[in-house]
């Protein structure tokens, strides 16, 4: 069975060995990148940190396969907080065992460790620096046809470059590990406790930038407030195994590093988005915007440090063509998808519209909960009702159809500029199984890709769009 992707070219698949055990089999791209999170991989096994076991690798080392660690990703396990901005307790314990177990990788992670199978580059350098910084520029700024002042914007890369590159040295001295794109998509949770997944692009670094890679995410959705919270739990931790570290001069350094950090996945959201033409990631543009200027308003003496990226944060946050609930690029109008549930003894919804077409799901094949006592006052947006249908898993067999259907269909319209799709889910009453399957696919299209959604379920008088 494949397995999803990101931003990765790597191909993942879940096997069985012959053993009953079930595993994920890797297929990369590049021989040298592969070579890197083996032995990474191998390394820190040694260390008893928590990574996948590497079980096997082909002789090209092309393909390898590693320990199967579930589907439980940190990013979903944060959906209540990610979505309403408040973290539960459950949560937060989480993100903080994440962090604290983060410092261990980077400290022990790196003793013994042979930087030369470091994947691109051994250590984070000036020209690594520069790399981030162009990427934006290149990739992201220039795509959004917004003018600036190019020798104005190479001074404030030259200042950010020397701002980085002094708690570089102190960082090369102790030769931590940076993990490069630690962030909660590449965190799994088993048994409660988190695992470190695609790390094969780390290297010799500052501390700093893996932090704010977590806690900045654009996607984790994290307040201040629980931003410093998790920072002092994590330096905490770092105290203990580095006691000498100053850390003063380490959350002095901190706001420069979210703002290289935030370039640099600014830049990879255009060239994601804008060049592989992958939708989705467009939509967190905004979100990265946004934490760009929250940064300039919380750490005022940064304006001054870099006046013209403070000016360029303004203008793209007030850009109205970077907003995925707007419009797309050059001021097209997006996809528009329509989400029904419904009861078929009220009838299939109308397209109002005008398109015509879609789909219509039915979805009593499934389990109903809808015959047992305790669930007839509920409907598919409340928990018992979501653990029933979840627990029977008939309705999950259901969607990875589903999904792939509608997944296929938004692409197309994608593709070519159509402003409309219908996809409907009928059952008995229109009110548990297609309820679920409603909700289910407009949070997945909404992830996925950069459309907006109108959900209605029409038996239960909810109207919304986002």
């Amino acid at each position: 069975m494949n397995i999803a992707k990101q931003g990765s070219n790597r191909l993942y698949s879940r096997e069985t060995d012959a053993e009953g055990k079930s595993i994920i089999r890797v297929e990369g791209t590049n021989r040298d990148e592969n070579r890197a999170f083996i032995y990474m991989s191998r390394h820190f096994a040694e260390k008893g940190l928590p990574v996948p076991r590497v079980l096997w690798v082909s002789e090209d080392e092309m393909s390898y396969t590693q320990e199967d660690l579930g589907d439980t990703l940190l990013f979903d396990a944060i959906k209540h907080g990610r979505e309403t901005g408040v973290f539960n307790q459950e949560e937060r314990t989480l993100l903080e065992r994440a962090l604290r177990a983060l410092a261990h990788v980077q400290v022990e992670g790196a003793q013994d460790f042979d930087w030369s199978v470091c994947f691109p580059v051994p250590a984070m350098d000036e020209r690594a620096i520069r790399w981030d910084l162009n990427y934006f520029k290149y990739c992201f700024l220039k795509g959004t046809k917004i003018e600036f002042s190019e020798p104005k914007l190479e001074d404030d890369f030259d200042e950010l470059t020397a701002k980085i590159l002094s708690p570089l040295r102190g960082e090369a001295e102790r030769g931590c590990f940076l993990y490069r794109d630690f962030q909660s998509r590449n965190v799994m949770i088993k048994d409660g406790q988190p695992y470190f997944i695609d790390f094969q692009g780390g290297r010799r670094g500052p501390t700093q930038y893996d932090v704010v890679s977590f806690l900045w995410q654009a996607k984790a959705n994290i307040p201040q407030p629980l931003r410093e919270e998790l920072i002092d739990a994590y330096l905490d931790e770092l105290k203990q195994l580095q006691p000498c570290m100053a850390e003063d001069e380490w959350r002095a350094a901190l706001p420069h590093f979210v703002l290289l950090r935030t370039l640099q996945v600014l830049g990879a959201y255009g060239y994601r988005g804008y060049f592989e033409r992958k939708e989705h990631f467009l939509a967190s543009i905004p979100n990265a915007l946004r934490n760009l200027q929250e940064l300039f308003a919380i750490n005022k003496g940064l304006a001054t440090c870099y006046p013209c990226i403070n000016e360029l944060a303004c203008a793209l946050l007030n850009n109205h063509a970077l907003s995925p609930s707007l419009e797309g690029r050059d001021g097209e109008s997006l996809l528009t998808v329509t989400v029904y549930s419904f009861s078929f003894k009220r009838g299939i919804p109308a397209d109002e519209s005008g398109n015509g077409g879609g789909y219509v799901f039915d979805c009593r094949s499934t389990h109903n909960p809808g015959k047992y006592e305790e669930y007839k006052s509920l409907t598919g947006l409340d928990q018992p009702v979501i653990d029933f249908l979840e627990k029977d898993g008939e309705i999950l067999t259901f969607l990875e159809s589903v999904d792939k259907l509608v997944d296929h269909h938004v692409e197309r319209f994608i593709e070519r500029g159509f402003a409309h799709l219908q996809v409907c889910f009928g059952c008995t009453g229109g009110q548990h199984r297609s309820v679920y399957c409603a909700e289910h696919v407009a949070k997945h299209l909404k992830q996925k890709y950069n459309v907006r959604i109108h959900l209605v379920h029409r038996e239960q008088g909810i109207d919304k769009t986002f």
